[in-house]
């Protein structure tokens, strides 16, 4: 299959994530072991003190390691996630996720998270996340 089409293949699959179209986020796939992921933060996202919910800020930064390490192809599971919430953020942020692929072994990969305010730049949240490579191919 012409890399190309392999790669669009991917995208389509990658793009038919039903949490993601129904957190309304963007996933846009930046190169093999790389993406982006963004949302508009709205009231229903956020917890009873007014800001951004921890899970919404995790699940976002999820959903960027899942396109990044699925992104060759190769079907690649959540081992570990180890994160770290920096600053807040209220309804109204455009967060983004990146994620970008620090290490790839035989079976693991290794991937660094970052969540920020894409109109500030400010730092909400950083983690360090393990995928597990299955023998199975999506594409």
């Amino acid at each position: 299959m012409p890399d190309q089409t392999k790669n669009a293949a991917i995208n389509a699959h990658i793009q038919n994530d039903a949490f993601a179209r129904f957190l309304g986020a963007d996933v846009v796939i930046m190169a093999p072991g790389h993406s982006r992921v963004s949302l508009t933060v709205t009231e229903q996202m956020t917890n009873f003190h007014g800001i951004t919910h921890g899970g919404l800020v995790f699940a976002l930064g999820d959903l960027a390691f899942a396109a990044a390490s699925n992104s060759r192809g190769q079907v690649a599971v959540a081992l570990n996630v180890n994160i770290c919430f920096l600053n807040p953020s209220k309804v109204g942020d455009r967060l983004m996720a990146e994620a970008k692929e620090c290490h790839l072994g035989g079976r693991t990969g290794l991937y660094e998270i970052t969540v920020t305010d894409e109109k500030t730049g400010t730092l909400i949240a950083r983690s360090q996340d393990l995928v597990y490579r299955k023998k199975q191919w999506f594409v």
